[in-house]
């Protein structure tokens, strides 16, 4: 029997699922789903073996984590909504558009990418799974949520660096190394976004050096239904580096949604 997924569930109106990034939870997106839920309804998931949501296995993938999200919603009666993955939660949200696009009113990918990992990323991702494997995940899961943010914005945000660090310690080590290898064995989906039949918003950071701003551009011009947004002196972390940058991009995209 799989364990539940926690979410939160707010407002009323045409629906917003929001899904967070590696070792991230839900809490991620208080502040733009507390302003969200003023004209929308707005749920936000932990991935299972993030957040309060438990992971209680080893072979998961992309397509396991789309399959939960949409159980999930078949459960809470939604069937129509537009979803926003930051990162991880962008890969798993292309899962779902290709198999369920027709569910789907719009779909954000932020600070994320339809490509799969390159030859040289899936090592790096071995080398994150040894060094987990040998020093433990809290280890790794307090190094390297600071590089996702851009140097010069690391000292103005130091409270939410340590937030999203206590955030990232309720990761199980099991959970952190299944995930990793899921990141590194997904499949290239930029052809979900050339077969799109429902608007695409990327949001990418300019100093992105996880998802670099050249490889959005290069996705964007997959189809005309898809819009990129290249956010100035960001990363990774757009919510939180240009908070009300990124929010006005993310507000404007939905309210272009016909529903």
């Amino acid at each position: 029997m799989p364990k539940p997924i926690i979410y939160t569930d707010k407002g009323t109106g045409s629906i917003v699922v929001l899904l967070h990034g590696f070792c991230e939870s839900k809490d991620i997106w208080i502040s733009f789903s507390e302003q969200l839920a003023t004209s929308h309804r707005v749920i936000c998931i932990d991935l299972p073996g993030f957040g309060e949501s438990i992971l209680d296995r080893d072979d998961i993938s992309m397509e396991w984590f789309a399959e939960q999200i949409h159980l999930l919603l078949v459960q809470l009666e939604v069937h129509a909504f537009t979803l926003i993955g930051h990162s991880l939660g962008g890969y798993v949200g292309l899962a779902y558009a290709e198999r369920y696009m027709q569910n789907l009113t719009g779909l954000c990918l932020f600070h994320s990418t339809a490509y799969a990992d390159s030859e040289e990323r899936k090592e790096n991702r071995n080398k994150t799974i040894a060094f987990i494997e040998k020093y433990g995940a809290d280890m790794f899961t307090q190094s390297f949520i600071e590089p996702l943010f851009l140097l010069k914005n690391r000292d103005r945000l130091k409270n939410d660096i340590l937030e999203l660090k206590r955030i990232a310690k309720q990761a199980s080590q099991q959970s952190v190394i299944a995930t990793t290898k899921a990141m590194r064995d997904r499949a290239d989906r930029s052809h979900v976004l050339a077969q799109t039949t429902i608007p695409v918003l990327l949001i990418g950071g300019k100093n992105d050096a996880t998802v670099p701003i050249s490889s959005l551009q290069t996705l964007a011009q997959l189809s005309p239904l898809i819009n990129l947004s290249s956010i100035d002196e960001c990363g990774h972390m757009g919510m939180y580096e240009q908070k009300e940058k990124t929010f006005s991009v993310l507000k404007e995209f939905l309210e272009g949604i016909r529903y």
